[in-house]
């Protein structure tokens, strides 16, 4: 999928909104504001068209069986995404853990797969979803968790605007999605390795 940034077509919306809501766009205040959210835009959505099997390439090699480990953990990934419902963004952290089958990753691709996935309109729900079957097929994993969370623009600042809450999801692949393998994880997650 090749992506198309039409940055004209973002400008132009911009400058219809701010007149909808009754502000004039040409202000002093205003009048580059369709250019400052275009390039919002443009790094917002810039894993749109990024092809994820591609990306992690040749960081995936084939491993021996003592040079596997029982399980990987890389936490406190620091993300942002945009959710699709109201074009807010969420922030949060990703934690990420798999149980090598064959294969293994370069340690630098799992946070550079969760910022692409992330960068792309979407629900967290789905991205933690998304970054469980971009690392399970990708090396072949045996098991694959991943723990996201994080905070909502569109639950802080609107409705409810619960400013404390946070929300946390689980995506569980293989030997991780057995309720003793996934607790093990979420305690050395939670935890930290002493």
């Amino acid at each position: 999928m090749t992506r198309q940034f039409d940055r004209p077509r973002i400008e132009a919306a911009v400058a219809e909104i701010l007149s909808a809501i009754g502000d004039d766009p040409a202000r002093p205040g205003l009048a580059d504001t369709p250019r400052r959210v275009a390039d919002a835009y443009e790094e917002f959505f810039s894993g749109l068209g990024v092809d994820v099997s591609a990306l992690m390439g040749a960081s995936v090699v084939p491993a021996d069986a003592g040079e596997l480990g029982e399980l990987v953990i890389v936490r406190d990934i620091r993300f942002r995404a945009v959710c699709e419902h109201h074009l807010l963004p969420f922030l949060g952290v990703a934690h990420v853990a798999y149980v090598p089958g064959t294969q293994i990753v370069g340690l630098g691709k799992i946070p550079g797969l969760v910022d692409t996935l992330a960068s792309r309109p979407t629900l967290q729900e789905r991205l933690g979803e998304e970054i469980a079957d971009a690392l399970a097929s990708s090396v072949d994993a045996a098991g694959v968790l991943v723990v996201l969370d994080a905070v909502h623009g569109c639950v802080t600042t609107r409705g409810s605007r619960q400013t404390q809450s946070s929300t946390v999801t689980v995506a569980s692949r293989g030997v991780l999605g057995d309720p003793a393998g996934r607790a093990e994880a979420i305690a050395l997650i939670g935890q930290g390795v002493e």
